[in-house]
């Protein structure tokens, strides 16, 4: 990291949709899981994943797939009581799909997740002035497994699902920002996700503590860029969500467009 005098901002990824395509890993598994205990009558298509994440309340893919397969039943007529789903259950299968059959090295979808930046990206930022670090709803191994094995990052900042509540609780963010100060006070903040539930986040920062600037930065997820109709529908969904802005790839936000976001910073520069 730069030196504590020269840090003008703190920037803060979500990994999935973010950092990494996890397009036909993830929510693969997802569809496999949901499809899997509801006897394959019902699979859910990649709208209605983004449907269902756009209530800002389902930034857990276990959780999203077990109410994926409530809501099926419950549309035949039967009661999430009498139905009972097991979650231990339904997070193992979602697990053998995600991380494989082997517990020691992975062969799941995980292993062919694209990514989305390269580590020169992140050295530019440091170059610059800037703190980065992560905040996600993935599990601490799923996302070590991409900042470390994939991008080669050694010691990133990074509070994971085991470390905090789930988004749209801001208690992550929170924390991830207090190791990312450096005894530097007050900095502007950027939050950068992909979903309803990030920008949320943000919110709620900025709700408990007003005295800090918060920016929520929206990243158009791959499978969404397909037509300029898709893009557009989610790109309005984060926008209204609470971003300031919507890129297409996370590193359209360079350190330019970091002070567009933030002039004072450039102020304070001059």
């Amino acid at each position: 990291m730069t030196a504590k005098s020269s840090v003008t901002t703190i920037v803060v990824f979500d990994i999935d949709g973010v950092v990494r395509d996890v397009g036909n890993s993830y929510r693969r598994a997802l569809a496999d899981t949901v499809e899997h205990f509801t006897h394959t009558a019902y699979r859910p298509t990649p709208a209605d994943i983004d449907q269902l994440k756009s209530e800002g309340l389902w930034n857990n893919d276990w959780e999203a797939s077990q109410e994926f397969i409530y809501r099926h039943f419950e549309s035949l007529g039967q009661t999430r009581q009498q139905l009972q789903l097991d979650y231990k259950n339904i997070v193992d299968f979602f697990q053998s799909r995600y991380r494989g059959t082997d517990p020691e090295n992975w062969n799941g979808y995980i292993c062919d997740e694209p990514l989305l930046l390269q580590p020169q990206y992140l050295e530019n930022l440091t170059a610059s002035g800037i703190n980065w670090g992560f905040f996600s709803g993935a599990t601490r191994g799923s996302a070590t497994y991409v900042l470390h094995k994939r991008l080669g990052l050694q010691s990133p900042v990074l509070i994971a699902m085991e470390d905090a509540p789930g988004k749209p609780d801001p208690t992550g963010l929170f924390t991830t920002v207090e190791l990312l100060e450096n005894q530097v006070s007050n900095l502007p903040i950027i939050y950068v996700g992909d979903t309803v539930a990030d920008m949320y986040t943000v919110r709620k920062a900025r709700e408990i503590n007003p005295h800090r600037n918060w920016i929520g930065v929206g990243i158009l997820p791959p499978h969404v860029q397909d037509t300029a109709a898709d893009s557009d529908a989610y790109s309005q969904t984060l926008l209204a969500a609470g971003a300031a802005i919507v890129l297409s790839n996370v590193e359209q936000l360079n350190p330019d467009k970091i002070t567009e976001l933030f002039p004072e910073i450039a102020e304070n520069k001059a």
